[in-house]
């Protein structure tokens, strides 16, 4: 994918969010900008993968205004809301299709794309998107599919329902390895939201995707026991466009089930699916 004028806003639109929630000043959040809108421009005819690029300079925008973690409080916010519909809806899922589809309406807690609005409420957000159900649905392939398992999270509030989903997985007789994102980036869920969770609970393996704070999956800094879990599974469960972006980019790798909500243009003409589908694609 070639890194676009409107991919670079779109970074660039996130860059001010980290500042404003960093509470860094005018002149902090100038410099800011104008540092990250130099390192895209760099990047425009670099062979780095999207989710590499972005993660750079995600990391060069906390380290100039001095959090590391500015989406700390929105995420745990998250979280919460996140937590208050699952105790609500979780009676109603019973199928496999039912509990994906949760996961996929989950993946609007993202703070990471322009012109993608988080619902403030989203318990009434979640039963409407319910009813509409799944734009893509590949669910019976995927589960075919799903003896052994890894599976890659991606935004906290939507981890509360990934959860949900790894619990059935393992109900029904998988063999489950999660990995989330090895430090703190964008609302991205960490191993302190997995733990929180009781991740380690239900997951044969919990781990990390390692590179420290890293978006997508870059096979040259995952630790050994997520490569091991990737060489020996049937199958992959990509949450969300960043690792999207990743694997589909990747060769020789097991079957990968894509879920998420298309939320930009720019993946939308990838995938020839509409802005907006809640899609649970099968990539054999």
């Amino acid at each position: 994918m070639k890194l676009t004028d409107t991919c670079i806003d779109c970074l660039l639109s996130r860059v001010i969010i980290e500042c404003q929630l960093a509470s860094a000043d005018q002149t902090c959040t100038d410099n800011t900008v104008t540092a990250c809108r130099e390192m895209l421009e760099s990047f425009r005819d670099s062979p780095l993968l999207h989710p590499q690029i972005a993660s750079a300079v995600h990391r060069e925008a906390c380290r100039m205004v001095g959090n590391p973690d500015p989406f700390k409080e929105l995420k745990n916010a998250g979280n919460e809301q996140a937590l208050g519909v699952c105790r609500r809806v979780r009676g109603n899922l019973q199928t496999f299709r039912d509990f994906v589809l949760a996961s996929v309406i989950g993946n609007t807690f993202d703070y990471g794309v322009r012109d993608h609005d988080v619902t403030e409420d989203f318990a009434s957000f979640f039963q409407q998107e319910f009813a509409s159900g799944l734009d893509v649905d590949d669910t019976d392939r995927i589960l075919d599919r799903s003896s052994r398992v890894v599976y890659l999270t991606d935004n906290c509030g939507e981890i509360v329902f990934d959860r949900l989903l790894v619990g059935f997985l393992k109900a029904h007789g998988s063999h489950v390895t999660v990995a989330v994102r090895d430090g703190p980036i964008l609302n991205d869920a960490t191993m302190e939201d997995a733990l929180m969770l009781g991740f380690d609970k239900v997951a044969d393996c919990l781990t990390t995707t390692g590179g420290g704070s890293e978006i997508g999956l870059d096979p040259d800094k995952m630790p050994a026991d997520l490569a091991e879990a990737i060489d020996n599974c049937t199958i992959i469960i990509a949450k969300g466009m960043a690792n999207f972006e990743s694997l589909s980019e990747y060769e020789n790798m097991p079957p990968i089930a894509y879920l998420m909500c298309v939320k930009c243009e720019m993946i939308a003409g990838i995938t020839g699916i509409k802005r907006g589908s809640k899609i649970a694609k099968l990539r054999e």
